[in-house]
This record gives C-alpha cells, sequence and structure tokens, in this order.
C-alpha cells in the first residue's frame, strides 16, 4: 500500500533522471497527470502519455528532457507537503523558488497550476512540490 502516490511519482521522476533514462514509468492517476502536463508546459519534460494497455490499471509515462551532454533539465525537485503535513498558502504568501529560476506547483480550486498562474489568478491552494 501506497500512502504518498506524489511523492512516489517525484521519487521516480529524481531518480530516472539521476541515472540518465529516457523516460520514468508509474501508475496512472488524474492528479498525477496533471501534475506532470504542468511540468512539460514549464519546459521540464517532453512528453507524457497515459497508455491503459492490458494492464488493470493505466500507465502514465514522462519523457525527461536532458540538454547538452546528457545535463537534465531538472536539478532538483522537492515535496514541500505531505499526508501527514499539509501545506496550504495564500496566493500573496507563495514564496519563490531560487530566485524565481524555479517553479512551485500547486493545487488549487481551479486546478493544479504553477505559482505564477496562482498569483496572477489571486488563487491560493495545496503546495504540492517545487521544482528547479
Amino acid at each position: 500500500m501506497m500512502t504518498d502516490p506524489i511523492a512516489d511519482m517525484l521519487t521516480r521522476i529524481r531518480n530516472a533522471s539521476m541515472a540518465r533514462h529516457e523516460r520514468a514509468e508509474m501508475p496512472h492517476s488524474r492528479l498525477k497527470e496533471h501534475l506532470a502536463g504542468v511540468l512539460k508546459a514549464e519546459g521540464y519534460l517532453d512528453d507524457v502519455r497515459v497508455s491503459d494497455g492490458d494492464e488493470p490499471q493505466k500507465t502514465l509515462t514522462v519523457v525527461l528532457r536532458y540538454g547538452r551532454e546528457r545535463k537534465s533539465a531538472i536539478d532538483g525537485i522537492r515535496r514541500v507537503s505531505t499526508p501527514g503535513r499539509r501545506v496550504y498558502v495564500r496566493h500573496d504568501r507563495i514564496d519563490r523558488v531560487c530566485s524565481g529560476m524555479g517553479v512551485s506547483i500547486l493545487s488549487t480550486s481551479r486546478g493544479v497550476m504553477t505559482d505564477r498562474e496562482a498569483r496572477k489568478q489571486r488563487v491560493g491552494g495545496e503546495l504540492l512540490c517545487e521544482v528547479w
């Protein structure tokens, strides 16, 4: 039984990135799919695919992005809100990650979005993770 599927997803992406794998596969959920979509839109991932083959559960596959000399686009990824300690922030209290070079991802009443979008729409929510 997995108690924190988001942390599992981030760990799979972090491990695949450090090992220079082309992609990472994980069990699918809608929240994970939206989170991966935000990472793709921000330029940290190349592609996000959902496969529903013969298996009873769908699989989410993320294709990692690398630069010159196989340097990963993701330098660091950290889970902020956990099942034991939920972290909620207002739109004017969202901290910048690496002086604005990174991104925070929030789950809001208007969907999963970055810290910049949340500030622009003036909406707060649960701070899921930080990526830089």
